[in-house]
């Protein structure tokens, strides 16, 4: 059976952001990336490079940071009023400090990770870029598993959508390797 549409594929990787440079995520037999194809779970161009392997196929590509996360932006590192951090009037000094990953929500409903770049008297200074915006991708792996969708599995990811299960920072299907669900 090979990766397709409507296939739940399971692959072992290991994902760096420079050929010979450090590996920055892993997924193992243990643990595999296991994903419904098709569903909009994944970059749509990890999907293509998949695209009609079977188990046992190992795999080795390039994602460029325009087929992958885009280019970082500045236009998604913002200044937002510090009291929407109050809870019962107080910030939580432990949870938005600088460098801390902060999930929220935006004004349609849609989960965020910002990331805490600074402090000031009457603001926080966020970055909404994906961690990996700007980043080539490289990975490095084989197929483990391929199978037929059940129908639960199906109507699931259909009822789901994107952002429903995700605290990634992707937003409208830009998720990736994370494995999220979005």
């Amino acid at each position: 059976m090979n990766v397709s549409k409507d296939k739940v594929v399971s692959v072992i990787y290991e994902l760096k952001t420079d050929v010979a440079g450090e590996v920055i995520e892993k997924a193992v037999k243990e643990t595999p990336l296991t994903f419904l194809c098709g569903a909009g779970q994944m970059l749509e161009k990890f999907e293509a490079n998949l695209a009609g392997l079977k188990v046992g196929d190992a795999f080795d590509f390039k994602l460029t940071s325009e087929e992958a996360y885009g280019k970082a932006s500045e236009e998604a590192i913002i200044d937002l009023p510090k009291h929407i951090f109050e809870v019962e009037g107080k910030v939580d000094e432990e949870v938005i400090k600088v460098g801390n990953v902060v999930p929220m929500q935006d004004s349609a409903g849609r989960k965020l990770q910002g990331i805490v770049l600074e402090m000031a008297e009457e603001t926080v200074k966020m970055d909404f870029n994906h961690p990996l915006a700007g980043d080539d991708l490289f990975f490095k792996g084989e197929v483990i598993e391929v199978r037929d969708a059940t129908e639960e599995e199906l109507q699931q990811a259909n009822a789901q959508g994107c952002g429903d299960s995700c605290d990634s920072g992707c937003d409208e299907g830009s998720c990736g390797s994370c494995g999220c669900g979005c």
